[in-house]
């Protein structure tokens, strides 16, 4: 004597995942994906005007030449400088030893050029800076440049 309840049918597995998941999400109106589209590009133009300028910007920059190390208590570390001829700049240098630590550091000033001073009318000029150790140096490079005054 069992009877089966026909009223208790089960539900379709579309209504039953509904109910667990949530309903389908409605597509993006043309609206909506034109908005999108023209935000994107935007932010795009923008991001490429500000590396464009910024790298045309460099106020200060620089190169390694050489080194040597004539003891083991000095480096002579040789860099070129390009900048503004008629402004001022700053440079660390570091020596290192065969662990790449660093075993001796100075700030170099690099004063204004005279237009005939190195190359490319003055902006590029050549620069030896002497650094004590504490021990034998067995590299010598430029760590950053900068302007005095200005962020890094």
């Amino acid at each position: 004597m069992s009877s089966e309840d026909q009223s208790a049918a089960p539900e379709p597995a579309s209504t039953s995942l509904a109910n667990r998941y949530g309903g389908q999400k409605r597509a993006l109106t043309s609206t909506a994906k034109r908005s999108i589209l023209i935000a994107a590009l935007a932010a795009g133009i923008g991001f490429m005007a500000w590396i464009s300028t910024s790298s045309a910007t460099a106020a200060v920059s620089f190169k390694d030449i050489g080194y040597s190390t004539p003891d083991a208590t000095l480096a002579e570390i040789d860099f070129q400088v390009t900048k503004d001829p008629a402004t001022d700049a700053k440079c660390a240098v570091k020596a290192l030893d065969a662990k790449f630590a660093v075993v001796g550091w100075k700030v170099v000033d690099v004063g204004p050029n005279a237009a005939g001073a190195g190359e490319d009318g003055g902006r590029t000029t050549v620069h030896r800076a002497l650094v004590r150790t504490e021990s034998q140096a067995v590299t010598g490079v430029v760590d950053g440049c900068w302007v005095p005054g200005n962020a890094q």
